[in-house]
């Protein structure tokens, strides 16, 4: 039975991270972290969220996928907000089911790309898991907002029906999750109990 890479889609603030914290089956899937030149955040620890790095690492690492998330907001003197998953990342966790959590959706397609360039696409499937946002959104992002272009960088990485149709990607499964009210449809429940007896 193949393995598979599950993509976590959805704007900032729709409930990916919850979901994988609290819904997703534990000790079933490797989470896939991205390598960031950003500022580490209060609640966040190297390795943990993100491997906290800078741009020259950038330079001499193979990455997966590769995003300049603050280039449409960056000037001379300002920081570059890199984002990225190294190869390795991926790599030594082969044989493992993996999460991917990603905003846009052409991140998505550049590592299935990635995934058949190495010829990996032999052993893995993939899903997309859609999240809708909550009708409190916009208050979740103003309460994470915390560094300059931060609230213009959220709002440039979109995750839309368009974005989908321009990624070539089809949505597998539409979630609403947050800690006032969580959807998931059976379907998504059933298949994510399935991997968890096939890890």
């Amino acid at each position: 039975m193949k393995k598979y890479v599950i993509f976590f889609t959805g704007n900032s603030g729709s409930g990916k991270t919850y979901f994988i914290k609290n819904l997703l089956p534990k000790n079933t899937f490797h989470i896939l972290k991205s390598a960031t030149t950003r500022q580490m955040r209060s609640n966040e620890t190297d390795g943990c969220e993100y491997y906290f790095r800078d741009e020259k690492y950038f330079t001499k690492t193979k990455f997966a996928t590769y995003l300049w998330a603050n280039e449409a907001f960056w000037s001379p003197g300002q920081l570059k907000w890199l984002y990225g998953v190294p190869e390795f990342e991926i790599l030594n966790n082969i044989g493992k089911h993996m999460v991917y959590d990603v905003i846009e959706p052409k991140y998505v397609r550049e590592m299935i790309e990635w995934f058949k360039k190495n010829k990996l696409n032999r052993i893995y499937d993939f899903k997309t898991i859609y999240f809708v946002p909550s009708e409190n959104n916009k208050k979740i992002i103003n309460k994470r907002v915390n560094m300059p272009n931060d609230q213009e960088v959220r709002q440039n990485n979109t995750c839309l029906p368009i974005d989908f149709l321009r990624a070539n990607l089809n949505i597998d499964f539409l979630v609403k999750c947050s800690k006032e009210e969580t959807i998931i449809p059976h379907k998504l429940t059933r298949f994510l109990l399935r991997l968890s007896k096939t890890k």
